[in-house]
């Protein structure tokens, strides 16, 4: 039985515990760009302001500052009002998490406010917390894999029972023996193999409820900044499950000067018919 994490303890920093004890009285935005789907929140007072989702395909660098700036515009606040910075670490695509990341450790730098990464899972997972069932949120990870977790409210705790991993749809339902809801990217692909291995363990909301919203990551982060759980901008790494794929090189012809003979990387000689290098 995997040991359960509390995912509301912290660790403090002292030196900025009087700077959030009003954190709730200031305006927080979270992030997230680690899917295709993007969105952010602004939440003040412990109430949402505003808050966009939508769907990015691979534009978060093209998208998510506009965006930003329309929803400081509905919402009447400037940028320097902004107070706390929440974003979503991963997993997800490396471009998404790499914009989201960066914008927002350039915005904790340059206005000097606290930042706090939250797990992109989490985040899909707790907007289920209130059912009291595990919850077990899935993105697709390629390789017909996928990357899970699995959490659990049991009180007034949040927990962590599994950490973020790569499985199959097949492994991951032979590890659970209980009812559990599964949230996240749930293709019907997906979802049938979960019904067939589980059966009616397998609770899969409609796909509005679904929707992963930055609302619930501020949720989570606001949780966090109240214990002066931070992280350090400098040093916030996002959630890799896997090393990005990299793109095999070309083979690479050499022509010698004499035009006579070829020999490429691969090791096989032929005969010249041009004078190039390919």
């Amino acid at each position: 039985m995997p040991t359960k994490r509390s995912l509301t303890s912290s660790v403090s920093e002292p030196s900025l515990i009087n700077s959030l004890r009003s954190y709730q009285r200031e305006a927080a935005l979270a992030i997230d760009t680690s899917t295709d789907t993007a969105s952010l929140a602004i939440v003040l007072n412990g109430e949402i302001l505003a808050e966009l989702t939508w769907r990015c395909q691979k534009n978060h660098s093209v998208e998510l500052m506009p965006n930003l700036s329309q929803l400081l515009k509905q919402t009447k606040l400037e940028l320097k009002s902004i107070s706390y910075i929440i974003v979503a670490r991963g997993p997800g695509s490396f471009n998404g998490l790499r914009v989201g990341i960066s914008t927002a450790k350039a915005l904790a730098f340059s206005l000097e406010i606290p930042l706090v990464g939250i797990s992109t899972l989490e985040a899909e997972a707790y907007q289920h917390a209130e059912t009291g069932l595990p919850v077990c949120p899935i993105f697709s990870a390629g390789r017909s894999e996928i990357a899970a977790a699995t959490y659990q409210r049991k009180g007034s705790q949040w927990y962590q029972i599994t950490p973020e991993h790569i499985t199959t749809v097949g492994a991951l339902g032979s590890k659970l023996t209980t009812k559990t809801i599964f949230c996240g990217q749930i293709t019907p692909a997906i979802a049938s193999q979960l019904k067939v291995k589980l059966k009616e363990r397998a609770i899969i909301p409609p796909p509005a409820s679904r929707l992963r919203r930055a609302s619930f990551l501020a949720e989570l982060g606001l949780k966090r900044l109240k214990a002066g759980d931070l992280d350090r901008p400098a040093t916030l790494q996002p959630i890799y499950l896997r090393r990005p794929a990299t793109t095999k090189p070309k083979r690479r012809t050499w022509i010698t000067k004499t035009g006579s003979d070829i020999k490429n990387e691969g090791g096989e000689n032929g005969k010249v018919t041009g004078s190039y290098q390919a």
